[in-house]
Formats: structure tokens, sequence, C-alpha cells
């Protein structure tokens, strides 16, 4: 009798036929799998493209000058030390899911695809609309009906993460359309009587529909990713509550998490230190150098940290983007935000050169660079 073991060491894989495949070759192939063995599946390799990109900001904005009734503080003391000037918040029935789909429904149409054809949605977020997640949520609200959706949390690495994933699965031959979003609606979680973070923080989400293409085309040309847990504790926002919640006498009252809580000037020597690192790692990976950069698309959390790291690779004001003054922080919304609006502009035309990066929570950072 065929042991199992030796069927899969005799068995060929079930992948699609190469092109000019003889119907005779795959009828052989066919008898020589074994009746009733799975066999797993190999992929054609395939190569990755960003075909269209969407952006969803909240209506309701924050200025400096509102928050000085709220706190000590004043427009030239936040501006000064962080570039940002408004924070979009979601209010009234505005959600992630909204934002996200929002999002999601723009770049589809721009890279002409339908939602039913999606094969895959990752959504980046630290803030979902419901513990389980958020991306099953905005595929019924798009009618992605035959796409597999999850959530991706890296906090404000997410997008970048979730692009080299999204790509990474069309590289293994197995997913065609993919829709990578990031978003956060972290004005939940914001203490807005404390200065040292509610002058940070906004909402929104950015998308991009990933297509496949042949794979001596593939636009992801480099990535680099990373995550030190032990330095979790400078930026966090922890579950509060009784861990042995059956027996206790809060056993019925509702589950939250604490308001954001940041060591600013720590995270602020994190990021100086590690973009510039994850950048060059991708580049090298890419067998780029800093000169080949046409725009540096990076997570907006301060100003100082994009001229940190533009002044590091020598790139003129024009070759980076960044709309930190209009929306401040907003997590993993911010790339695909920046993303958008760059493209939007004519600021990032095809074929240029972008190395995106991602830093924050967890600690994670991450860095790719891709051929638009």
């Amino acid at each position: 009798m065929l042991s199992l073991a030796s069927a899969v060491a005799r068995a060929p894989s079930r992948s699609r036929a190469p092109r000019g495949r003889s119907e005779t070759t795959k009828a052989n192939a066919a008898k020589r799998t074994p009746r009733g063995l799975c066999v797993a599946r190999a992929f054609d390799v395939a190569g990755a493209k960003i075909s269209g990109v969407g952006k969803a900001i909240p209506e309701k904005f924050l200025t400096n000058d509102d928050l000085s009734e709220l706190v000590e503080t004043n427009d030239e003391w936040i501006a000064t030390r962080t570039g940002i000037r408004k924070r979009h918040v979601i209010t009234g029935d505005e959600t992630l899911t909204s934002l996200g789909a929002h999002a999601a429904k723009q770049a589809l149409e721009r890279a002409n695809v339908k939602a039913e054809d999606l094969d895959l949605i990752i959504l980046a977020t630290s803030s979902p609309d419901d513990i389980f997640g958020s991306a099953c949520t905005i595929q019924a609200a798009i009618g992605a009906k035959n796409a597999l959706a999850f959530d991706l949390t890296a906090a404000c690495s997410g997008f970048v993460i979730g692009l080299v994933n999204g790509a990474q699965f069309i590289r293994a031959g197995g997913y065609k359309n993919v829709l990578v979003i990031g978003g956060d609606v972290l004005s939940r979680y914001v203490d807005w009587r404390d200065r040292g973070t509610c002058i940070l923080f906004g909402d929104g989400a950015g998308a991009a529909v990933l297509t496949a293409t042949d794979a001596a085309n593939c636009s992801l040309k480099g990535f680099d990713m990373h995550s030190d847990g032990s330095q979790n504790h400078h930026l966090v926002a922890q579950y509060i509550g009784d861990n042995g919640k059956p027996m206790s006498d809060g056993a019925s009252k509702t589950a939250a998490f604490c308001n954001i809580s940041m060591s600013g000037q720590d995270v602020f020597k994190f990021a100086v230190r590690t973009v510039p690192m994850t950048v060059n790692k991708s580049l090298a990976a890419a067998s780029m150098t800093a000169e080949d950069i046409d725009k540096l698309v990076l997570h907006q959390a301060n100003q100082r940290i994009i001229d940190s790291a533009a002044q590091r690779f020598g790139l003129s004001e024009d070759k980076v983007v960044s709309n930190i003054a209009e929306y401040g922080n907003t997590s993993a919304g911010s790339v695909p935000i920046a993303l958008c609006e760059a493209v939007e502009s004519g600021a990032i035309k095809e074929d240029d050169i972008i190395a995106f990066a991602g830093f924050g929570a967890g600690l994670t950072w991450a860095s790719a660079i891709w051929k638009f």
C-alpha cells in the first residue's frame, strides 16, 4: 500500500498549467496523483503593483486654537514642536468602518477593480469598531463578497506592513486583487485634557488596491520590518479591568481600555534613529541608494522627524510628502492618506520610486521601496 509520505513525495504539485503546456502532459500529471490524496497547491510566481488609492477624512476638525480652550497651549507652541495646525475627528455616525469603506471604494474605482473581484482585504488599525476587528464589516459595506478580510495590528507601521503582506499574497500567485486599508480613530482613546497627547492625534483612513502583474515588473523592490516589545511601555493604551472577572464584584462590568499614554521624548528619539536605518535597509534590498528616491512618504507623526529623515537622505523639500499640518497623526491612516494626496496632486507620478516608512507603538517600524 502506498504510504502518505511516499505519495506526497511522488505526487506532482497541482498548480496552474504553465503557458504552452500540452493537454497530454496535464493528463499524465493527473494520472500520477494518487486518488483521494489532497496535495498542497503550488503557485505561479507573480508581481504586484499599486493600481489605485483613496482616502477618507472626518468632516469635523479641531484647530490648535480650539485646543487652547481645552488645555493650556496655543497655536505657536503646537506648530513649532510638531508641525500640526489641526486634526480631524469622527462625530455622529462616522466610524472606522465608514471611513475605511469610503477610502476603499475610491481606491477601487481608481484601480478599475470591482469589489466582487477582490481576493483579500487587509485592514491595518489599532482602533476597530469591534474588538474582533472591522475588516469584515468593511468587506460587507463595499460588497466584496468573495474576499477574505482580516485586521492587522501594528499601530503606525500597520499600512506599510500591510502593503508588504498584500504584495506577498499576490507574489505567491494565489491572489490577483488585494485591498490594503490603513485607518484609525484614536480620538476615542485620547485624553482631551492631556496636552501631551491631545495635540497630536486625529482620525482618518486611506487605501490602496494592489493588482497582479508579471513577476519581472513587480513594484515592490525591497522592504524591512522590525518589532521590539521590550520598549512597548513607551506608547500604550492598555486594558483596564479585573483579570479574575468571572468571580469578581465587577463580573458584569463593561470592559475598557485606558487613554493613550506616551513617552514623547523616547518615541521621538526612537523614530529619528530607526527611520533612516530601516529605509537604508530597504534601499539596499532593492539595490538602490537615497539618490534613487523620488518621493519619501513617512508616517506623519512630527514634522521634525520628517525633516530629520529628509536631511539624512539629502532630499530636497519637493521630494518629501508632508500633510501633518492638516491632519496630525492619524496612526495607520497617515501613510496611505499622504500617498493618496500626493497622487491626486500629481506629486507622485507613474514610475516614481517611493520610500515608505512607518514607526510607532509596539514598538514597530517598517519600510518599503515601491516603483509606482
